[in-house]
């Protein structure tokens, strides 16, 4: 049980020497990214609707 805590111990100390090398976003790199995220979503959820529909539209002509 030992041996568990002592591996445990080591893993959790591997994460912060890990974390500790992570090149960080600035706050207005992640509202950058996230910005265009948030609108390559909306563009692409848009374009599918539209296609949905028109593809609903042109099944309920031809049934």
């Amino acid at each position: 049980m030992a041996a568990y805590g002592k591996r445990l111990q080591r893993f959790f100390h591997d994460v912060k020497i890990e974390l500790k090398k992570v090149n960080w976003p600035s706050r207005r790199e992640l509202m950058v990214f996230s910005s265009i995220v948030i609108i390559v979503i909306v563009v692409f959820g848009v374009f599918f609707w539209i296609l949905d529909a028109g593809f609903t539209a042109v099944l309920k002509i031809l049934i």
